[in-house]
């Protein structure tokens, strides 16, 4: 990351578990965790890029970086990755439920295996992966969860209906998370990322012609990059935000 980020004193050694954490925006905020000095964590599903970044880390960071490998569509895996991470670093102060899944297709070809595995990846490991973690902040006197929206549900997209579907229901179940954990001293908030600008999204979806329009509608005329959501997770996960639970943050240049 080149952009200069903020310290957070009260993150340092904190155990941090990232999901997602390999590549494109997870990357950004693996990194700009170890930063802070926190003893960071991820889950992801690829390997080889995974292990590249997690050793890259670990070679700069005040601890090393550890990489864990799962398929969060699995509760199972989900149960064993998070105690592991529990029992190498500690109990997980900060949660960030990043992992997600953009395909495209259309309402009409949409079959019902297509979207039980949107779901799976998009929204129903979000809530389990809290639930794991959960037992454990509870234990340290309390703890923060930050999922990952998108700000795509608002925007009438016609080909994303399960991925839009999915990334609404998170705030519904960020706001019942924080009811539920907040007399826990667990805070539970969202970020609702715009147009980011991931490898990923240059080689599937965007072209030059899409992100000048998006550009174009944003008060801020310049492109997002993954580093733009590195200081909210900061904030969010530090003492900075102990009040703020249940709420949102809108990432997106300025469209909404």
């Amino acid at each position: 990351m080149t952009e200069t980020q903020a310290q957070f004193p009260d993150l340092k050694d904190r155990t941090v578990l990232i999901t997602g954490g390999g590549s494109g925006i997870g990357a950004a905020l693996v990194e700009g965790f170890a930063q802070q000095g926190a003893k960071v964590a991820f889950i992801d599903i690829a390997e080889e890029p995974s292990k590249a970044l997690a050793a890259r880390l670990s070679a700069q960071s005040t601890h090393p970086v550890t990489f864990y490998h799962a398929d969060l569509r699995d509760v199972g895996e989900i149960r064993n990755t998070v105690a592991a991470v529990e029992s190498d670093l500690g109990a997980i102060r900060v949660l960030v439920n990043n992992a997600g899944w953009d395909g495209r297709q259309e309402m009409d070809t949409t079959t019902e295996d297509y979207w039980d595995n949107s779901q799976a990846i998009n929204l129903k490991q979000v809530f389990f992966v809290s639930q794991a973690v959960a037992p454990g902040m509870r234990a340290a006197g309390g703890g923060a969860i930050i999922n990952f929206s998108s700000i795509i549900f608002m925007m009438n997209p016609p080909d994303v209906s399960a991925y839009a579907t999915a990334k609404a229901g998170i705030l519904g179940l960020t706001k019942s998370l924080a009811g539920r954990l907040g007399p826990e001293n667990v805070r539970v908030n969202a970020i609702l990322p715009g147009m980011i600008i991931t490898e990923r999204q240059l080689e599937l979806w965007l072209t030059e012609d899409g992100i000048a329009k998006t550009v174009e509608r944003q008060c801020l005329k310049r492109i997002l990059k993954a580093a733009d959501l590195v200081g909210p997770a900061l904030f969010l996960a530090s003492n900075c935000s102990g009040s703020i639970t249940a709420q949102s943050i809108i990432v997106d240049g300025g469209i909404f």
